[in-house]
């Protein structure tokens, strides 16, 4: 996945110079970091074998009640920012116990969800859009540093050259830019890309969600419990606390989310806030290595799916083909899918064929 992040973007700055501007990556960076968010958190639930469908209600809900709360009732910031947070945390115990205790399928459950959540949020707000989140600001744009990165001007300003270039505009053709003295104005060879709060969010979070998923009990029993539940069962692991924890991890980062995108989008209309975002946060959990089935993922691979995701949407609005947004990610990421399947069983082929020659020579 590393690799087809990387020739999408070496293919888009080629023919976009406009892709490496520090701005753009700034904001790519941003979104990235706020959509990692919502796919770390799915993640958990996928690793079960399970699905959330209703995240994008989610982060309605959360932001009108964010909203709301602080408008109407004066609730202060950190307090309001608690208090859905925890709401959300709350849901996703609701969909654990509805999932392992009435054995409902999580699609149903969460499809429900979806749709009733984002009934509550239009109820929330009353039909009008939620503001308010301006004093909020500095918790998103504010930049707080910014990282060197080698060879921006010459690709951005220079097209591709040491010197900066003036693209061809109506009938006067392209040409060098020149200094008084009529030579050529040098560019620097790097350039300083602004960072911004929501990338340290997302490396706490990752950080976190790493270390239990890899180096705890919680992430073996996890796995276990996606690759094979009755077996886990019989192990000793309690699969319906795992199923009620994953949940409300994921519910819990949700609701982490709607808090962060309410900030950065500025206001919350209850009718279209978060559409379609659930199926972003999925998309880039299995892009980065998580299988449906259940039992497989990684943390470092859903930040990159993610990454993946943003950048192909920005890829697609440097090439001005909104019109074909859906189609070209939904292929692409087919593609990805595909492609990491197959390396996945060449992998396995090779792993079972080396098992079973030293198994040979062991009993020779």
């Amino acid at each position: 996945m590393l690799i087809l992040l990387i020739v999408i973007c070496v293919v888009t700055a080629v023919f976009r110079p406009r892709f490496v501007e520090p701005g753009n990556l700034a904001n790519i960076i941003r979104w990235t970091s706020l959509y990692g968010v919502m796919g770390i958190g799915v993640a958990f639930v996928i690793i079960t074998g399970g699905i959330d469908l209703s995240i994008g209600s989610m982060l309605a809900l959360v932001g009108c009640l964010f909203g709301v709360t602080m408008a109407q009732y004066n609730l202060p910031p950190a307090a309001a920012i608690c208090l859905v947070i925890a709401m959300s945390t709350l849901l996703g115990l609701v969909y654990g116990l509805l999932i392992t205790k009435l054995k409902l399928q999580p699609f149903v459950v969460t499809l429900c969800g979806l749709l009733i959540l984002r009934g509550l949020a239009r109820a929330t707000a009353g039909g009008s859009s939620v503001g308010g989140f301006s004093k909020l600001g500095y918790l998103i744009n504010y930049e707080w540093g910014s990282v060197p990165v080698p060879f921006l001007p010459w690709i951005n300003e220079g097209y591709w050259s040491f010197h900066k270039w003036i693209p061809s505009r109506g009938d006067q053709p392209g040409h060098f830019a020149l200094n008084d003295a009529g030579e050529r104005i040098g560019l620097d060879w790097y350039d300083w890309v602004p960072l911004h709060p929501p990338i340290i969010y997302l490396a706490v979070i990752a950080v976190v969600a790493a270390i239990l998923l890899n180096w705890t009990v919680f992430g073996r029993h996890l796995k276990a419990l996606g690759k094979n539940e009755q077996a886990a069962r019989y192990s000793g692991v309690r699969t319906d606390t795992m199923v009620i924890i994953s949940y409300m991890i994921c519910t819990c980062l949700a609701g982490v989310a709607g808090v962060l995108f309410s900030i950065d989008i500025g206001s919350v209309m209850p009718s279209t806030f978060g559409n379609f975002y659930e199926l972003y946060a999925i998309a880039a959990a299995v892009l980065g290595g998580c299988s449906l089935r259940g039992g497989e993922g990684s943390i470092i691979g859903v930040v990159i799916g993610t990454a993946i995701l943003r950048v192909l949407q920005n890829s697609i609005e440097m090439w001005s083909i909104q019109e074909l947004e859906f189609a070209v990610v939904g292929g692409v990421i087919l593609i990805g899918v595909i492609a990491d399947e197959i390396a996945r069983r060449i992998i396995a082929a090779r792993r079972a064929r080396q098992e079973a020659a030293l198994l040979e020579k062991q009993t020779a």
